[in-house]
């Protein structure tokens, strides 16, 4: 393995977030931040408690979900997509570089990323809502498999559009309506039976649902199953990933 060539790309890819810190980090922490200011306050001030925890807690780890998961889909997608865009894509193509340490590089820099806001928006959250987190263990693991998993899912993205309608379109209309609905600013206990069975359709629940329990000991769903889910959706995009790259994807612009 080229430890060189991943390193050199991830720190190229990571001072670029840092040459733009009020795009990169500040913007996103403050629009997670005003979900707090609105939610938290304005609708929380109705609802007292969710299964003994506060609204505003309640809906912590679902905004920091939210946010990992777009930041994640984002950053993987225009780290790799620009450079075939700029065509500087053919320096790397002309290195002796792998896909295997290109896969890595770049998605370990957009994961990095996108768990560096993770971590800005809970220091945040601590302002506004009292948190206290029970498993902190199974919080970290959520955290990183999630950045790591819809990273590769921006990569992807990024490897299969030809444009900037094709690299928005997946964000915009799939990832980010299903964490809206994935139980982000409520429980799936307050829904209808049929609509609590059409939300176990989606991915997102199983991801929100083991966060939250991470938090509070309180799901959707049971642990297990969302730990499952997060190895199987891991397990899925590798394996896409490596099917890209052996029927001749290429990183070309």
């Amino acid at each position: 393995m080229n430890l060189e060539a991943i390193k050199a790309i991830y720190k190229f890819e990571m001072a670029r977030t840092f040459r733009t810190p009020l795009q990169s980090l500040i913007s996103p922490v403050i629009s997670t931040s005003l979900y707090f200011v609105v939610f938290g306050a304005a609708i929380g001030s109705r609802i007292t408690e969710i299964e003994g925890v506060s609204y505003g807690a309640f809906i912590l780890p679902g905004l920091i979900m939210l946010m990992i998961l777009t930041q994640s889909v984002a950053n993987g997608s225009f780290g790799i997509y620009f450079p075939k865009f700029l065509g500087t894509i053919y320096e790397l193509l002309s290195a002796p570089v792998s896909s295997f340490e290109t896969v890595v590089g770049y998605v370990g820099a957009a994961a990095t990323k996108s768990l560096i806001l993770g971590v800005l928006v809970l220091a945040t959250a601590w302002f506004f809502v009292p948190i206290r987190i029970d498993h902190p263990f199974w919080m970290l693991a959520f955290l990183v498999l999630t950045a790591i998993t819809f990273s590769l899912v921006g990569f992807i993205i990024g490897i299969w559009a030809k444009g900037m309608e094709q690299l928005q379109t997946v964000p915009l209309l799939i990832i980010t309506p299903l964490t809206f609905l994935g139980g982000t600013f409520y429980s799936l206990s307050v829904l209808p039976p049929f609509w609590q069975t059409v939300s176990l359709f989606n991915p997102v629940v199983y991801l929100i649902s083991g966060f939250r329990w991470a938090f509070y000991g309180i799901a959707d769903v049971d642990i297990s199953i969302s730990v499952a889910a997060t190895l199987g959706f891991l397990a899925i995009c590798l394996a896409i990933v490596s099917w890209m790259f052996r029927t001749g994807y290429r990183l070309k612009s």
